[in-house]
């Protein structure tokens, strides 16, 4: 089956380009948390050199998978780029795009659903003890309210994740016919 690809719905390209924007407001509040700019509360968070590390590695490997939807509407997303080498110039299968995408997709709709529902039942009164209790200062006042302002826009990167997927496997499969609907609205405009 030879596959040929059609335009890219406008939908989906700002979609893609909206999930590393998604991303970036909570990476950027990590990044100032290793900073020292966000406290626990007057109390400065300690942070052990591993914990360093995991942090700006979370933050750098989010942003890297969020750039990567990028590549589900823009030509390197459905072949190679010539410059890599072995790879370069070689068409991306249309399975080794979609299946990751899509795991992750729901991975990410799964997290904030379990997320969702434990902080339901934080709400409702612990029903274990709260982190930072081991000594550890835990982020309180305001620094509590700025991360949790950059993290809900995370809630949207499952979804975008999934739809930009979707639309790419359906416009690669489709070996460039045009859907129905186009097909029927172009007929009508000759």
């Amino acid at each position: 089956m030879t596959v040929q690809t059609t335009e890219v719905p406008r939908w989906a390209v700002r979609a893609a380009y909206a999930v590393p924007l998604c991303v970036l407001p909570s990476a950027l509040s990590r990044l100032a948390l290793l900073a020292g700019l966000l406290d626990g509360g007057g109390t400065s968070v300690t942070v052990t050199p591993a914990e360093r590390l995991y942090v700006l590695s979370l933050s750098l490997v989010s942003m890297g998978l969020a750039l990567l939807t990028v590549g589900l509407v823009r030509p390197w997303g459905e072949r190679l780029p010539g410059w890599l080498p072995l790879l370069g110039g070689r068409r991306v299968p249309i399975r080794a795009a979609v299946v990751p995408a899509v795991t992750g997709a729901g991975v990410l709709i799964g997290l904030c659903g379990y997320l969702l529902v434990e902080s339901l039942f934080d709400l409702v009164g612990p029903v274990r003890p709260a982190i930072g209790e081991a000594g550890t200062a835990t982020l309180e006042g305001s620094a509590q309210v700025v991360v949790a302002v950059t993290y809900a826009p995370l809630v949207a990167w499952g979804p975008l994740l999934l739809a930009v997927a979707v639309a790419y496997h359906r416009r690669r499969s489709r070996g460039g016919r045009a859907t129905p609907g186009r097909a029927a609205s172009a007929a009508a405009t000759r």
